[in-house]
């Protein structure tokens, strides 16, 4: 009896266990304890695991509405907006009733700058319930971005009519109202918000910017600091009153006062943060990582702050600690899309573009919309050569972040390397939408104007970018290059010496100062004038290597050289002055020393094409032509379609037997690279020359005679014009170019073949 007992035991237990799977199988039932789960995490403002709840739910009942609205607010507090956008589509989709999702995806829109769309799902809503006061703001909203104010203001007021105690509507409304030029209405607005609350301190906070932007300091200090009292453990108003101080040039006070924030609020996570973000928007580095170290070392498990302690480590140039730090934030997050831009960075930095663009693109497979991921995917694709990739990343960037003005900037300067003014314009005048108080879109765009023939444009934006940064050299120096032009040499000196003034280092003032010298033929005073800034920033490499490119030009190759080696040691990096140390090498007959340096710039530098053609022409010079024709195909590797590289390869593979072809074809890449460019004689002169070995005589004198006309002293491009006259059966012009290459003393070499050629044709 006692062993039956059990076994009834046993089978109830079995049966009720089934029970129990049933109930738990039921697919109503797992959708919606994955919801409440998503919900009370949720609550606790856990985000991401609340997510993944709401995303076991819509795997169990892929059209369960509530879980995909859920989600979508879910990715609006992660700040990630394309999932949130998908979700709500996905929401008012399965449910076009759902006014809630047709409000939020109206102000995704509106976010996206969709102004009518946003507009037609408020419009959709208020269809539905005329009453809605959030479809009445949205609409607000989108009316006025079209600069509809009237009605949108109109829209504003209904909804404030319909809820009147919703303090946040007249902070909407004061918004439209300083739109709309109603300043002291604004200001009534602002005052309703705080009244309705008071302890808002996006309320009094508001009212203090709205302060700031009217040019009253002292009520906005005023107002900042109340919200302090308001909300004491808020960072925004400490936030708020730097902002107010670095506006206002008091850059003591800000730091003073974002101090305080992170002594009052030594655990928040966005206080502590502040002064080191200050610094670095400001672009004072070496501040900034000093407060970065800081508070890096208080809260090392900060992932955020140990992110931006590593971004500006890169910036400083320290790459292999930068690397270390981010290695471990990807030991434990192999995925994490700023540690892969971080690595993107470094690797753009060391000379390594191929290995940046597979980082980057795994970058982008994970977070596809990410701009800054774009922005230097674009820079990694410059790197591998191509350019046209390069421009299509931009272009992304700035679409998904309008504002992204550092993409618009190598936008522009593509287009300006073109010579595409319109383009130029287009992206400057983007850049001034997007940062109106900023120098650099106006600065653009006056390089844009005076190149289309708008001289009065241009010079109104170089003094509206004067106007915007007064303490930066840059706007007075174009101006006073512009005065150069102008021939105004007196006020163009008087505007290089105040770009000085402003910045003693500045190499754009200074090499403008020496220019405006040389074109009066002042040289010594050019020379006496950059020893003496040279006296105020003795450790300026650039200014260095400025003297030495002035002294090759003047023919002292000991002085140009020891220039050089100066700027060197200054900057054991500065390739440019690498590579004129070793064209001084090259005309000082120190041949071996000159292919050293090159050599050693193709190991440092291995995309930077110049080496390779410096190199390679040494070796032409040498009559190496098997390594000389290596280099240059290896340029062509780094560079493909690079002019020089093209044109040059063509000549070694003519002169030495390679294929007339395969020279014909780079002679042909070289000449669209050229046609406006003072290379254009001597590479019409090697295409001409490559239709001569082909036999076609006619093409052959076509490019010659263009090349003799545009460089008519060159001995050998008369040389290569007789010999296609002699082919083409035209003896008296064969003649006559021939004699011209002996009378110009060309290489002993070619004065024989002239002189065998001029006995054959009868002299």
């Amino acid at each position: 009896m006692r062993r039956h007992r059990s076994l009834l035991l046993l089978f109830s237990v079995v049966l009720l266990a089934g029970a129990g799977a049933g109930c738990s199988r039921d697919p109503n039932v797992r959708k919606q304890k994955y919801l409440e789960s998503g919900n009370r995490y949720f609550e606790k403002e856990k985000y991401r695991e609340a997510a993944i709840q709401y995303q076991n739910a819509i795997q169990v009942d892929p059209r369960f509405v509530d879980a995909h609205y859920r989600l979508s607010q879910t990715y609006l507090h992660l700040n990630v907006w394309t999932a949130a956008y998908q979700e709500l589509v996905r929401t008012v989709d399965l449910q076009p009733e759902h006014l809630k999702a047709q409000v939020d995806l109206g102000n995704l829109l509106l976010a996206a700058r969709e102004f009518d769309q946003a507009k037609q799902r408020a419009d959709l809503v208020l269809a539905k319930e005329p009453n809605n006061v959030d479809a009445h703001i949205l609409k607000a909203n989108a009316l006025a971005a079209t600069q509809n104010l009237e009605e949108s203001l109109k829209n504003m007021q209904l909804a404030i009519q319909l809820a009147p105690e919703r303090p946040r509507s007249y902070l909407n409304l004061a918004l439209l109202q300083m739109s709309a030029k109603q300043l002291a209405e604004a200001e009534g607005s602002f005052k309703k918000a705080i009244d309705l609350d008071p302890k808002s301190v996006t309320a009094v906070l508001a009212l203090g910017n709205f302060y700031q932007s009217q040019n009253r300091p002292a009520e906005a200090e005023a107002q900042m600091r109340k919200a302090i009292s308001v909300e004491p453990k808020s960072f925004l108003p400490y936030a708020a009153l730097g902002r107010l101080f670095l506006a206002q040039k008091q850059l003591a006070k800000a730091e003073q006062i974002l101090r305080e924030g992170k002594a009052a609020l030594p655990e928040n996570p966005q206080a502590y943060r502040l002064l080191a973000d200050l610094y670095f928007s400001i672009n004072d580095l070496d501040k900034a990582e000093q407060e970065f170290a800081s508070v890096f070392q208080q809260h090392p498990k900060d992932v955020r702050i140990k992110k931006n302690y590593v971004q500006i480590l890169i910036l400083k140039g320290k790459l292999e600690e930068a690397t270390k730090l981010n290695d471990e934030v990807l030991k434990d997050s192999p995925n994490d899309v700023d540690c892969l831009i971080h690595r993107g960075q470094i690797l753009n930095r060391q000379g390594r573009p191929n290995d940046a663009v597979q980082v980057l693109e795994a970058a982008l497979k994970t977070e596809g919309d990410n701009p800054v991921a774009h922005y230097h995917l674009g820079l990694a694709y410059v790197g591998k050569g191509d350019l046209s990739r390069a421009q299509r990343e931009w272009r992304e960037a700035v679409r998904l972040q309008p504002g992204m003005t550092a993409a618009y900037q190598m936008l522009a300067a593509m287009a300006l390397s073109r010579r595409d003014w319109d383009d130029l314009n287009s992206s400057a005048e983007k850049m001034i939408a997007a940062e109106p108080f900023s120098a650099d879109g106006y600065l653009m765009r006056a390089a844009a104007r005076f190149a289309q023939r708008n001289p009065i444009g241009g010079e109104s934006d170089l003094k509206k970018a004067i106007e915007l940064a007064p303490q930066s050299p840059i706007g007075y120096a174009r101006l006073a290059s512009v005065r150069t032009v102008q021939k105004n040499y007196k006020e163009a000196e008087r505007l290089f010496e105040q770009a000085l003034e402003k910045d003693v280092n500045s190499l754009e003032a200074m090499q403008g100062l020496v220019t405006l010298y040389q074109a009066q033929q002042q040289i010594p005073r050019a020379f006496a004038r950059l020893d003496q800034q040279l006296a105020k920033a003795p450790n300026n490499p650039a200014f260095h290597f400025l003297k030495g490119s002035m002294l090759i030009a003047n023919n002292d190759l000991g002085s140009a050289q020891a220039a050089l080696e100066q700027a060197l040691m200054l900057n054991k990096d500065f390739v440019d002055a690498q590579l004129s140390l070793g064209q001084v090498m090259v005309l000082r007959k120190q041949e071996d020393k000159a292919a050293d340096i090159f050599q050693k710039c193709i190991q440092q530098y291995p995309r930077d094409v110049r080496a390779f053609i410096l190199l390679a022409s040494l070796e032409e010079g040498r009559n190496n032509w098997p390594r000389a024709q290596e280099l240059y195909e290896k340029a062509l590797q780094v560079s493909p379609g690079n002019a020089v590289a093209s044109n040059n390869l063509a000549f070694v593979l003519l002169e030495h037997g390679g294929n007339v072809d395969v020279a014909l074809s780079h002679a042909q890449v070289a000449r669209q690279q050229t046609l406006d460019s003072p290379a254009a004689p001597n590479v019409a002169d090697t295409l001409g020359w490559a239709y001569f070995r082909k036999g076609i005589y006619g093409q052959a004198i076509t490019y010659l005679e263009e090349a003799v006309k545009g460089v008519p002293e060159n001995p050998t491009y008369h040389y290569h014009l007789g010999r296609a006259y002699q082919k083409a059966n035209d003896r008296a012009k064969a003649r006559l170019h021939l004699r011209r290459a002996l009378e110009l003393k060309p290489k002993e070499d070619i004065a024989n073949e002239c002189h065998k050629l001029l006995g054959e044709l009868g002299g």
